[in-house]
């Protein structure tokens, strides 16, 4: 009786790993939550926090979210933040746009800083409270800078 059960057992796991593959349930992407908070007077969190979003959409779906003082790195008139190894913000927000990572920007943060959606960056949007569940299905894991 017992080894029937572990049969049961073992081919009803084997169903479930064919599931998505038969069109069944879909797969889920999982999604990378990146929080930057920092401005270009700490150039290291900021390219890292690119260089990491930059890492993450290579198989993952990511939302970058520029909060306080991080919203002066998204500005078209932002500084060319470098540092040390460290592809320039300028470079890493092109390659982030090109790979469609979604940019966001906190809107009360940028009223703050006496700014508007149209003096943001290309690629860089207004962050609504959707972006931050929309942007993938799967589970969110959250990396803050």
């Amino acid at each position: 009786m017992t080894r029937m059960r572990w049969l049961a057992g073992a081919f009803s796991l084997a169903a479930l790993a064919l599931v998505p593959a038969l069109g069944g349930i879909p797969e889920t992407r999982d999604g990378v939550f990146i929080h930057l908070s920092r401005g270009a007077d700490e150039p290291h969190r900021v390219l890292m926090a690119l260089q990491m979003a930059e890492l993450m959409s290579q198989d993952k779906a990511v939302l970058v979210y520029f909060d306080v003082d991080a919203i002066q790195v998204v500005l078209k008139d932002a500084p060319d933040v470098r540092f040390k190894q460290f592809p320039s913000s300028k470079t890493q927000l092109a390659k982030l746009t090109e790979r469609k990572v979604s940019l966001v920007a906190c809107p009360g943060c940028l009223e703050a800083a006496g700014k508007t959606a149209a003096d943001l960056a290309a690629g860089v949007q207004v962050a609504s409270k959707t972006a931050f569940f929309d942007f993938t299905e799967g589970r969110i894991l959250s990396l803050d800078y």
